[in-house]
């Protein structure tokens, strides 16, 4: 049976690609070991590999907001990425890097084993969902994977370059607020 502790231990020594080899923190994830509800997002930032937390930086506190917005904080759910360690530049994680980094994630689900996951961005949205996932046109909408419902909206970064999405981004968190009070029996 996994566990946390030996699960953070292997993945602490991971060089199973070149992001292995370039980071300053593992950046494993954070929250409720527990939740029903685990976030996903692509990828650390500079500040989260400053300080190996997920979303701490400008996009984080975007973050924090849209959780308030619903009535939820850190401590009701569980934060990680589709890669543990920041992409030079903060560009996309390759494919090569998330294919690599995926055995982490499926483990990480699987012991949180929440009902609902929430995928922030579409590289997220196409790692859980499907790879052929256009966030433009299917955030906001409900899938069944693996026995847990899945939705994904905009990353908070994306929201801090285009204001104009807070909206839809908005109606997408409402969804998941009326989700959670559906299905999950600890969170509110």
């Amino acid at each position: 049976m996994d566990t946390w502790e030996a699960l953070k231990n292997e993945c602490s020594g991971c060089r199973d690609c070149v992001l292995g080899g370039t980071r300053r923190s593992l950046v494993f994830g954070a929250g409720n070991e527990n939740a029903e509800i685990m976030l996903i997002g692509e990828g650390p930032g500079e500040q989260e590999d400053l300080q190996g937390e997920p979303f701490v930086g400008p996009a984080g506190k975007l973050l924090d907001i849209m959780l308030e917005l619903i009535d939820l904080d850190r401590s009701k759910v569980y934060i990680a990425n589709t890669v543990k360690c920041r992409p030079p530049m903060n560009r996309d994680p390759a494919d090569e890097e998330r294919e690599s980094c995926r055995k982490w994630l499926d483990r990480q689900i699987g012991l949180v084993d929440p009902k609902i996951i929430l995928c922030l961005g579409r590289i997220a949205a196409k790692d859980i969902i499907d790879r052929d996932f256009r966030i433009t046109k299917e955030h906001g909408q409900w899938f069944d994977i693996d026995g847990r419902r899945v939705i994904a909206t905009y990353h908070p970064s994306a929201l801090l370059r285009d204001e104009s999405k807070r909206p839809e981004a908005f109606m997408d968190m409402r969804a998941l607020r009326r989700e959670i009070k559906r299905i999950c029996e600890r969170t509110y």
